[in-house]
This record gives structure tokens, C-alpha cells and sequence, in this order.
């Protein structure tokens, strides 16, 4: 008579039968089941042992069941990730939360090579010059009015020439006699400081600073003998050959503002109605 050949759960004979060992310890195939098989993740059913079983991040499921939340499309040997406890395939999850390329309206991929501006994101094959058409990838660009531009289409079509060097201004600079200049390039034609954001005046068609102009070309005034400039001082009075700044335009003898009265010339002198009168 042979040995008793039993399943250690429900104790039925196993000759005859399929059966799996766990530790060496033999069960029937349905005990087995309902003591050892996992339960899905998607459908809570038990994973028998004959079904193909997919494991993710300590979740089981049936191969059936591991799809993507979205559009349903099975994940078994399919790139996916995880968002928010739901598995969702690479194509959903780049549509929904990944960047448009302005220029296509495609997805850009994550990991694919890309450009971003302005808050804008391209393929970097579809980030052209809308000069020349040709991808700019990672050479500057000009942006102007929505359009962008490599340098030299950009320098070819809109920038200024300074008038000077005749090079591109690119930004910043100033405007004299309606022509762009570099700050750089736009000197006092004496000493050759730089003019930008000072005071300046012209001789004919060249600008120069106040020092420059006041020591080769501005009246010297009768009083004092400095340069009448236009600046600080502000405004002179003039009077047959001879220039005064207006707060040395005084009697001569007792020292009385003569700006908006009269007076009266003797020699080199000025002097108001009083002291003409002495």
C-alpha cells in the first residue's frame, strides 16, 4: 500500500494531480491559489498561478489588467509612469503635462533635445531663423515683435548703423541729428570723452563737451572773463560787441542788477541811472 500523498490545506489526495511545493511542503493547485497568489491592483481579483503577473512598485496585477488609465492601452513592455497612484503610458502623460512646441504644436518629448524662451518651448529642429529658415540651435538670436532672428539676418534687415563706425546697434546707444550712435563712438571732437548722459553743445556739425567749447569757441563775458556757455549760468545779455552772464550784469560802481532795467555805457563801464547821474 502506498504512502499517503496529501495537500498540507485541505488534506485531499494528490496522486493523479497537479500540485506546487512551497518549503517543500506540496498543496493542491487551488489551496495554493488562496493561500499564496496576490491579489490585483486594478480588478482586487486573485493572480492565479497559471496567469502572467506584472509587479510595479510593490503592486501586482494580471497582464490583462496593467493598463494605462487614460487610453487603455496595455503597458505590458510599454514605457509608462505614475501619476498620482494611476499608471498612465508616455504618450498621455507627455500630452497632458508636457511642453507644445510653438512652432508644430507637437509634444516635446521629454529627454529630446529642446528650446526654451520667453516661456515658449521648441523642438530644437523647429527653432528657425525667420530669416534665412535655418535652425538657430545654440548661436544667439534677436527677438523682435514676436520673430526671431540669427545675427546676421537680423544685422542685414533691421538694425541701425552707427553713424560713426558704421557697425550694428544691437541695443542701448543715443540719437544725434536723428542718426543712432554707439555710446561709445559719440566723443567730444576735442578731448574725445564720452558724451552720453552729459551736457553738450555743437560747433557747426560737431559736438563737444562744455569744457571743450567753452575754451575754443564760447564769448568770454565782460565782467568776469569766464566762457558764456549756455549752461549753468543759463542766460546772458548781450550788448553792442560785449556778452555778460546775467548775474554779473551790474552797476559798475555800486554793484545793482541792471537785467531788465536800464543803464548807461561809459567806456568799459556800466552803470545804472544813479551813479550816472553822480
Amino acid at each position: 500500500m502506498s504512502e499517503p500523498f496529501d495537500c498540507d490545506s485541505c488534506k485531499e489526495s494528490l496522486y493523479g494531480r497537479k500540485y506546487i511545493q512551497v518549503d517543500d511542503v506540496p498543496h493542491c493547485v487551488p489551496c495554493y491559489d488562496r493561500l499564496y497568489a496576490n491579489t490585483c491592483q486594478e480588478c482586487k481579483e486573485l493572480i492565479e498561478h497559471n496567469t502572467r503577473e506584472l509587479y510595479y512598485e510593490d503592486r501586482h496585477y494580471h497582464e490583462h489588467c496593467f493598463r494605462c488609465s487614460h487610453c487603455n492601452r496595455s503597458l505590458a513592455d510599454q514605457p509608462f509612469t505614475c501619476q498620482e497612484d494611476t499608471l498612465v503610458c508616455n504618450d498621455c502623460y507627455c500630452n497632458e503635462f508636457s511642453s507644445k512646441c510653438v512652432a508644430c504644436g507637437k509634444t516635446v518629448m521629454p529627454g529630446s533635445k529642446q528650446l526654451e524662451y520667453g516661456g515658449c518651448a521648441w523642438h530644437e529642429e523647429c527653432f528657425v531663423c525667420c530669416g534665412c529658415e535655418q535652425p538657430i540651435g545654440a548661436q544667439s538670436f534677436i527677438p523682435d515683435k514676436g520673430e526671431y532672428f540669427c545675427v546676421p539676418c537680423y544685422k542685414g534687415r533691421f538694425a541701425p548703423h552707427c553713424a560713426h563706425c558704421k557697425e550694428i546697434l544691437v541695443q542701448g546707444g543715443v540719437t544725434f541729428r536723428d542718426e543712432p550712435w554707439h555710446k561709445e563712438c559719440f566723443l567730444c571732437t576735442g578731448c574725445k570723452v564720452q558724451l552720453a548722459g552729459q551736457p553738450f553743445t555743437t560747433q557747426g556739425e560737431d559736438p563737444y563737451c562744455v569744457k571743450c567749447f567753452s575754451s575754443l569757441y564760447a564769448q568770454k563775458c565782460s565782467a568776469c572773463d569766464k566762457p558764456i556757455t549756455g549752461f549753468g549760468e543759463g542766460k546772458y545779455v548781450s550788448f553792442e560787441e560785449r556778452q555778460w552772464h546775467q548775474p554779473c550784469f551790474k552797476c559798475s560802481e555800486c554793484s545793482v542788477s541792471l537785467v531788465g532795467a536800464g543803464f548807461f555805457p561809459d567806456g568799459t563801464k556800466i552803470l545804472c541811472k544813479s551813479c550816472n547821474t553822480k
